[in-house]
């Protein structure tokens, strides 16, 4: 009794054929995996100044909204840095408060 999946001359064709089947399928699987697939971006962090250059604002103003928590800071030592994502959200809230003031 030979084993099914001991390739011998005799059975090459068909095991090659199968092994083609195989890659293909994973080729497949690979492509669609690839079309959902976003690489993790790393968090950016930015100085006040650069926030307060970002948000085309004095300093005191950028102090002023993370004082009221419209800002978030985050700090390492005596430094202060904001995530370029949460100054991002800040935007969009400030501008549908002031659109409905």
């Amino acid at each position: 009794m030979e084993n099914q999946n001991e390739v011998t001359f005799n059975n090459m064709p068909s095991a090659v054929a199968k092994v083609y089947e195989v890659v293909n399928e994973i080729t497949k699987q690979l492509a669609e995996i690839k079309k959902s697939f976003e690489p993790k971006k790393p968090t950016e962090y930015l100085t006040r100044t650069e926030v307060a250059d970002l948000l085309k604002c004095d300093l005191s103003t950028v102090h002023n909204w993370t004082k009221k928590g419209k800002l978030v800071k985050h700090c390492i030592g005596n430094r202060a840095y904001y995530k370029r994502s949460e100054v991002e959200a800040a935007i969009i809230s400030i501008g549908k408060e002031r659109s409905y003031e």
